[in-house]
């Protein structure tokens, strides 16, 4: 893999529309792939690909040619070859586009041609996400139509494109709270997982303990997990066993760290949501970041009274505490919510859902050293162990109440690379956010690790076909070709980037 190509970022932009023609055909024949389908209908996210492949000049001596293999130097024959899309939940809470809220169909369809074509028939291509206890995976699987690839590869390569959700459990009915009742087993990542300690190289390292929560009720086993010296998370085998890792984002923002793209995704790769820790119990002045300071008294007394229920009714996984928390949600409903109700800022804000989450990122930097350095046994080492490359789906991108809520946002943009690291800091910016201000991205002042860069503005940025120095990419001067996001209303005025000149 050539060095220079690490810091290679390649961004375009086309038509704001997906092709909805299953199994997602490219519109047009291109000498270098195995096959001669096209679709019937425009496949703008296709030719954009392929246009972001030449710009990072993949393979550049048999460019579009019928030797042309652009992902000839990362993937061999052979590999096991992860696609990591974000599959986070099966609608879009606000009831707008599914598609701004998870990666499109036809975005993973082009990948996996141009992955195979790299395998030349040998290998595996598997596309595995662990999505929200909530998603109902049937219901996501029938908005993909990842079957229908799945059927053409099979009977025209004989070639089996594999697709596992990565869960080890969901909820029957989403729509209502998660009793143990409501949850069902499943067979998680056929592969198994692997726990993987991070210990005194967490960034949780030498934090408190005692009011961590995690993407479930049970904050004692997310305290188990994250204690002392110990801090684990429960690790799909497929990634650690891949041989190379192309994760597929959805460009949006986040409530919890700002921007969801590569690192914050990668909470898809951890099949225990309890390892996962949220935010912390708590204002800042109590040593927490659920909340800022200075709520009414009345909400505070109503979120400790849930945090109770939490702890003592929900986490005990039982009828009997189920009873009991069904009993106090009734009353409430019934007899206190009339009257009084969270103040809407406490209720946006509650769960560390606004810029002063010191806990969220944290957890995504800890998955970034994973991904990077944890070896095929979950050791960490002090080198990269796998080889990647991602691409940030924002065709249609989520803004606003991001992420399973957001506004719909048409930008007709892509993002490629082969450091995902570096693909966040430079969509970031493309969205209008200032890349200092974002904390996950602080994971480049920490020495320790070697993620292949560490100043932004040695990038090489390639944006339409064009060169953009770093340094003039950066600035509050270079005008992005979308327009700015709206941040997650606990984000607002805290991380846009403010017109005051150049970064330097």
């Amino acid at each position: 893999m050539s060095p220079s190509l690490d810091l290679n970022v390649a961004s375009g932009t086309t038509e704001p529309r997906y092709n909805e023609t299953p199994p997602f055909h490219p519109a047009a024949r291109f000498p270098e792939l195995p096959f001669s389908d096209v679709s019937s209908s425009p496949n703008p996210a296709y030719a954009l690909l392929r246009q972001l492949w030449l710009d990072l000049g993949l393979d550049g001596a048999h460019a579009v040619t019928s030797a042309w293999n652009p992902f000839g130097d990362f993937i061999q024959p052979g590999d096991t070859v992860l696609l990591k899309p974000n599959f986070v939940t099966s609608r879009n809470i606000s009831g707008d586009d599914l598609f701004a809220v998870v990666t499109h169909p036809s975005v993973l369809r082009s990948l996996v041609d141009y992955t195979y074509l790299a395998l030349k028939g040998r290998g595996r291509i598997v596309i595995a996400d662990a999505p929200d206890m909530g998603c109902e995976w049937n219901v996501l699987m029938a908005a993909q139509h990842l079957d229908t690839i799945q059927k053409y590869y099979r009977e025209r390569f004989n070639f089996s494109v594999e697709v596992y959700d990565l869960r080890n459990f969901a909820m029957r009915d989403p729509h209502q709270p998660a009793y143990h009742s409501n949850r069902f087993a499943l067979t998680g990542d056929p592969a198994g997982h692997t726990f993987i300690n991070l210990g005194q190289r967490s960034a949780f390292h030498e934090l408190p303990s005692a009011n961590y929560y995690g993407a479930d009720y049970d904050r004692a086993e997310t305290i188990r997990h994250h204690h002392g010296d110990i801090h684990e998370y429960c690790i799909a085998n497929t990634f650690l066993a891949a041989d190379v890792v192309i994760s597929v984002p959805k460009m949006k923002v986040h409530k919890k760290v700002g921007v969801t793209l590569n690192i914050k995704g990668l909470v898809g790769l951890n099949t225990n949501k309890n390892c996962l820790i949220h935010y912390r119990i708590g204002t800042p002045l109590s040593h927490g970041d659920q909340l800022p300071d200075g709520r009414p008294v009345a909400d505070q007394i109503h979120i400790r009274v849930q945090r109770w229920l939490n702890d003592h009714a929900l986490a005990r996984r039982s009828p009997t505490g189920e009873a009991i928390y069904a009993i106090f949600r009734s009353i409430y409903r019934n007899c206190i919510k009339p009257f009084r109700a969270l103040s809407h800022d406490t209720l946006a804000l509650d769960g560390g859902n606004w810029y002063g989450n010191d806990s969220a990122w944290r957890m995504a930097t800890d998955l970034a050293k994973i991904f990077y350095f944890a070896d095929r046994h979950g050791n960490l080492k002090s080198s990269r162990q796998r080889r990647m490359f991602c691409v940030v789906d924002g065709i249609i991108a989520g803004e606003n109440e991001g992420p399973l809520a957001p506004s719909s946002k048409a930008c007709g943009c892509l993002v490629a690379g082969v450091n995902p690291l570096a693909v966040d800091i430079v969509t970031s910016r493309l969205m209008g956010f200032d890349f200092r201000l974002i904390k996950q991205f602080s994971i480049l002042n920490d020495s320790h690790w070697d993620f292949g860069f560490s100043d932004p503005l040695s990038l090489d940025i390639n944006m339409n076909g064009r060169a953009v120095p770093a340094l003039d990419y950066f600035s509050s001067e270079w005008i992005s070709p979308i327009t700015a996001f709206i941040p997650h209303p606990g984000w607002r005025g805290q991380i846009e980037l403010e017109p005051s000149g150049r970064i330097s």
